[in-house]
């Protein structure tokens, strides 16, 4: 029995400027690995690639000033709230600054104890306390809408145990036009603003139908700033700025607008070297959640923008362990070897036979997570990640 199943490690490229041809850097690299590694390229090999690099090859870069003049033009009243934005530098910043440079006057709407994907803006410890005080303040009809002062008078002032930021502060340094208050409630901020840009990610279509029904008479999400070039800036059609990073002080890296596309040429191409067809996939931010923290890592809109055909599929597999403690349990080692052989040879007639104790999740988000993870963030150098195996099963040889 080959004993070694799904193995993923990462590639390394060089360092590359904006607009080369990524396409061919990559089939180019891939070819050097497996040549390195004795090893060729089999169909049920995925080839991932951090979607950084697909946009920074499509030259899809916006500035803080694109992300005012849209702005400006879809909000020409200039009084504007913001409703439920990342707290984050790298992811948020920028676009928050572009935001503040495109209104007269901006009230940012907080949620606590965090934002929608686990960045804590208060201490736990202090939850019951600010419950307490907001069913008063209900009791009481007042406002749902609590200023930032008198929040961090209850919750006190945070800052982030892993970076050190206060966010709260750092948002009101922006821009003295600048409000910050906080509510679970994303309709408080219509006590402000009947003008609207709803920050979420996840939960942004939602958020903006609850506004409308509420009486907003604007509500644009982070997907329509920048849906479309604003005098000459990078763009993405779909989403907006949503997906996109720091890049530098004054610019930011959007998603890429063809990841669909660069998977299906690097397909090709690696076809053409290796006379094989493995799989290729675009990914960003893998959809797990730090048990530490609490941070879930999916601030991109998506796991994957962009795949070849087959990683839209979904896994159908027996669950071994389950089997093999109630269907096997009284068999010895060799009948149960036998047995699940013969299962996992079978299951193409009965796929779901057997699928207890086991999620339903696309292959691009599963292999998407298994990339992040495999590449980081900082310097590995590696942005394309070889994942090999991943369509093996017991009986593999």
């Amino acid at each position: 029995m080959r004993l070694v199943g799904t193995s993923a490690f990462g590639i390394r490229l060089p360092i590359l400027g904006a607009g080369e041809d990524l396409v061919t850097i990559v089939a180019d690299n891939v070819v050097k690995t497996i040549e390195q590694q004795g090893k060729p390229l089999t169909e049920t090999d995925i080839i991932a690639v951090t979607e950084s690099m697909v946009a920074k090859a499509e030259k899809n870069f916006a500035s803080i000033a694109d992300i005012a003049a849209d702005v400006r033009t879809k909000f020409p009243s200039g009084e504007v709230g913001l409703v439920y934005p990342m707290t984050s530098r790298n992811r948020f910043l920028n676009i928050l600054k572009g935001i503040a440079d495109g209104v007269d006057k901006l009230h940012i709407l907080l949620s606590f104890p965090h934002d929608e994907v686990g960045n804590p803006v208060m201490d736990l410890e202090n939850l019951d306390t600010v419950e307490d005080f907001i069913n008063e303040r209900i009791a009481q009809n007042k406002p749902a809408l609590i200023p930032a002062s008198e929040f961090r008078a209850i919750a006190g002032a945070y800052k982030m145990p892993f970076t050190g930021v206060d966010y709260v502060a750092l948002y009101e340094s922006i821009g003295k036009h600048i409000s910050i208050y906080f509510s679970n409630d994303p309709r408080a901020i219509l006590e402000k603003t009947p003008h609207i840009i709803v920050g979420e990610i996840h939960s942004r279509n939602r958020t903006k139908k609850r506004l409308q029904k509420a009486g907003a008479q604007t509500v644009h999400t982070l997907s329509d700033i920048l849906n479309k070039s604003v005098n000459g800036s990078g763009f993405n059609k779909e989403y907006g700025v949503l997906g996109s990073n720091l890049s530098t002080e004054t610019t930011l890296k959007l998603f890429p607008n063809d990841a669909q596309g660069f998977a299906t040429r690097l397909q090709a191409r690696l076809h053409e070297k290796t006379g094989t067809t493995c799989e290729v996939m675009v990914y960003g931010d893998g959809a797990f959640k730090d048990p530490v923290c609490g941070i879930w890592e999916l601030a991109d809109p998506v796991v994957s923008p962009g795949y070849t055909p087959r990683l839209g599929g979904q896994p159908e597999e027996i669950k071994i362990k389950f089997v093999a403690d109630t269907k096997l349990a009284h068999m010895n080692t060799k009948e149960k070897e036998a047995t699940l052989a013969k299962m996992i040879h079978e299951k193409a007639n009965n796929p779901t036979q057997f699928r207890e104790g086991t999620t339903p999740r696309i292959y691009a988000d599963l292999l998407g997570s298994l990339a992040d993870l495999v590449s980081g963030s900082g310097d590995k150098g590696t942005p394309v990640v070889l994942i090999r195996g991943y369509f093996d099963n017991y009986t593999s040889q």
